[in-house]
């Protein structure tokens, strides 16, 4: 579906993306990473927005570039408002319905459906200037899917959007894939991307840190020791060596004491300490990898309900600098 073969595209003396190569085939994708990281950049070169400083870029086997009649084939969802305050939703997403080359009746009844989707009907002839930024972020999606495409990509698409809003996007975005589409989500929030189960491609000063499986991801950062800032305490304990570097993790489950009995039996395990009010277990250890393998067997065994799970360094941006490490050998 799409190719970058060794993409770099320069604004003067300033990199937008980096030395990029990647195959992906139809599926669903998170674009993730602080902002100013390429996103937009590496999105503007697959909707043909952007031609490539160095090397080349195929979308569907073909160079996007100046190919006007490939965009029936992508819907956009940008993360600017890109639309008129004084015309309507309908009048919008009915004018670009009809530059795709859909005729005035077709535009009309893929603008309706479209809107529907969205949540927009009741409000479709207000003027968008009226708009909260959510109904925006709607009508935009609404523009960004009439027309069927198939590879939908929505920069930032939650931003506006209440709780009830993102659960609703999340549902649709579930169904769009469930109907054999392809998705590509740009966002700087993990636990967005994660809604949508995609493989993710992880970028940071405009290179291409990693892409796999949330699972590979996670292999690789699990088989790194050192990834961690400094300020991660060191211990000492029988049967490591005198200084050990350790990572920090925070669980809360239904039985914290049963859990932490069962995981002192780990030689992996530094150190565990329940909270005072005893509703969290954090657990000291030099093999994430390992947590990884024993909580779902202790789970069984004992019956546990998790309710959270997260790490030290389990933040976004201490997951792109650990990459960003890995990827300058200090790691």
């Amino acid at each position: 579906m799409i190719s970058f073969k060794s993409v770099s595209k320069l604004y003067g003396l300033v990199n937008g993306v980096n030395d990029v190569s990647m195959e992906l085939s139809p599926g669903a994708f998170g674009l993730l990473g602080p902002n100013g990281s390429g996103k937009t950049t590496l999105i503007n070169l697959i909707t043909g927005q952007l031609r490539p400083t160095v090397g080349s870029v195929e979308i569907f086997g073909e160079n996007p570039w100046g190919r006007e009649e490939m965009l029936s084939q992508i819907g956009l969802c940008p993360a600017v408002d890109v639309l008129y305050s004084n015309v309507s939703a309908f009048e919008w997403v009915n004018y670009q319905t009809r530059l795709i080359g859909f005729d005035w009746s077709e535009a009309r009844e893929r603008t309706l459906e479209a809107l529907a989707t969205v949540g927009m009907s009741d409000a479709m002839h207000r003027k968008i200037g009226g708009y909260s930024l959510g109904m925006r972020q709607r009508t935009k999606l609404a523009q960004a899917i009439a027309h069927e495409p198939d590879l939908l990509i929505l920069d930032e698409p939650f931003n506006g959007l209440d709780p009830i809003g993102r659960q609703e996007m999340t549902a649709l975005l579930r169904r769009y894939l469930a109907n054999g589409k392809s998705i590509i989500l740009a966002s700087h929030v993990l636990h967005e991307v994660e809604e949508i189960n995609p493989d993710l491609m992880l970028l940071s000063n405009g290179r291409l840190l990693a892409h796999g499986s949330p699972q590979e991801i996670r292999d690789v950062l699990s088989n790194q020791q050192e990834l961690v800032d400094g300020n991660i305490p060191e211990i000492a304990r029988p049967g490591f060596e005198d200084k050990v570097r350790i990572t920090e993790l925070f669980i809360r489950c239904n039985d914290n004491y049963i859990l932490a009995k069962r995981l002192f039996d780990s030689q992996q395990i530094c150190s565990l300490a329940i909270s005072k009010d005893k509703t969290e277990l954090t657990v000291g250890t030099t093999s994430v990898r390992e947590v990884y393998t024993l909580l779902p067997e202790i789970a069984v065994k004992e019956n546990l309900e998790f309710y959270e799970f997260r790490s030290a360094d389990g933040s976004l941006d201490d997951l792109f600098s650990s990459l960003m490490k890995i990827h300058r050998g200090e790691s």
